[in-house]
């Protein structure tokens, strides 16, 4: 069974009629796990899928997505194993033995 077999029988299981441009999704995903992570890439397929689906996308459409989502992915600029900045806490400085007394505030 080769990679088009495949899709003709998950299609079917699925139920769904489509045209796919396989070498599209696989780049993609390709460019999401070597950006991103290695787990981007299926969810960036999945969505890129989903987004198709919702709009009932033509083929030129499903480009246009796709390449949206490659540029997010060729411009992300954070390691694979870098935390997400909205899940580290920062360090807060001890600023215990500073006198603030005399400084000003805004309200």
């Amino acid at each position: 069974m080769n990679l088009h077999d495949w899709i003709d029988e998950l299609s079917d299981v699925l139920d769904v009629e489509t045209e796919l441009d396989e070498g599209l999704v696989l780049d993609l995903a390709r460019i999401a796990a070597q950006n991103v992570q290695k787990t981007a890439a299926p969810i960036t397929a999945y969505l890129l899928g989903f987004a198709a689906g919702a709009g009932d996308a033509s083929p030129e459409t499903v480009e246009r997505l796709a390449a949206k989502a490659q540029r997010l992915a060729e411009g992300w600029d954070r390691p694979a194993d870098a935390a997400d900045p909205d899940d580290v806490d920062d360090e807060v400085p001890d600023d215990s033995t500073v006198d603030h007394s005399d400084d000003l505030y805004e309200d």
